[in-house]
């Protein structure tokens, strides 16, 4: 088992395939994707990441990009994935883009879940956010997802000048809905300092406002992510709330990552990324696990959002979160 100095054991991959994005969201790529002749991995070396992985105990792979669905080759990144023994969940993060058209193919392919970005529910702000009038293709993708048996997260980055007045929206959405919507802080980095000084709501008072309404606080499993979830009998969605810039956030933390370049990055704003492709030439996961053992030690305890610090991530594309 992957375990770090602090005793939390990682039992959760976030898998980058691609930087890429084709959405201008306002709080990660305003100006859109800036386009590069990076190589992103291979399908033998995703093979080896998650053998390697596997072997060490994670038993959950999120793929994330960047969009990952701009990759021609995903459902055979999630069937490699979900064919490695000792894995029991695949998850995907998307902007749901051509979640109708290809949902079947992800399902087939041995996909468990989905987590789907819908900052507003309302198109013409959903629009100005993302640069797509994409909204009702993404709902009936999300419809469809469920039909199939995929457990669906919609997450939406809280945003005064955007979201900040649509709580009402949200809510009756997930009344009949068995999903999750996650509201996440907005988290700084390197390119949105003026963005988020602006725009920057604590999850705090929503907190508060949800246990005074009847909701009831859940307990996390040990593959969950960060969120704080919440149900209530007359609803049949969760909502959920990652709060970075709260107390403690990170003890908890149960997931590593690697970039769609092939680096190791021990915290979402580490410093840097640590080069680890060299040790997946040789399609040998052993050599991969002894690097990884020895990178794991200098994991920090937390990541120092609270101090104004971002390490290394200019955008959330980066790493997809």
């Amino acid at each position: 088992m992957l375990q770090d100095k602090f005793g939390r054991r990682f039992h959760y991959l976030r898998l980058s395939v691609t930087d890429v994005c084709n959405f201008k969201c306002t709080y990660c790529l305003p100006d859109g994707y800036k386009g590069s002749d990076r190589s992103f991995l291979t399908m033998p070396e995703i093979d080896t990441i998650t053998k390697a992985f596997a072997g060490l105990g994670t038993s959950k792979i999120r793929i994330t990009g960047g969009e990952p669905s701009l990759r021609k080759d995903l459902p055979e990144i999630i069937e490699k994935c979900a064919s490695v023994e000792g894995i029991k969940h695949v998850a995907m993060t998307t902007n749901a883009y051509k979640l109708e058209r290809d949902v079947f193919d992800y399902q087939k392919a041995g996909l468990n879940s989905l987590n789907i970005s819908i900052d507003s529910f309302n198109p013409h702000i959903f629009n100005s956010i993302t640069g797509h009038n994409k909204l009702d293709s993404i709902l009936k993708g999300i419809e469809s997802a469920l039909e199939l048996g995929i457990k669906v997260k919609v997450n939406a980055v809280l945003m005064k000048q955007y979201n900040g007045n649509e709580m009402s929206r949200f809510l009756k959405w997930i009344k009949d809905k068995p999903v999750t919507l996650r509201f996440i802080e907005l988290m700084q980095t390197g390119d949105n300092a003026t963005f988020f000084g602006q725009n920057h709501v604590s999850g705090e008072p929503i907190k508060k406002q949800l246990i005074d309404a009847g909701w009831v606080q859940t307990i996390r499993g040990k593959a969950a992510g960060p969120a704080q979830e919440f149900q209530h009998p007359e609803y049949a969605g969760k909502i959920g709330l990652i709060m970075p810039y709260s107390e403690d956030f990170c003890a908890s933390c149960n997931r590593l990552r690697i970039s769609s370049t092939g680096k190791l990055h021990l915290c979402l704003f580490a410093d840097q990324g640590i080069d680890i492709r060299p040790y997946m030439v040789n399609s040998n996961p052993e050599e991969l696990q002894q690097a990884l053992i020895a990178n794991l030690s200098n994991k920090t305890a937390t990541h120092y959002l609270h101090d104004g610090y971002t390490g290394a991530t200019k955008h959330l594309a980066m790493l997809g979160g």
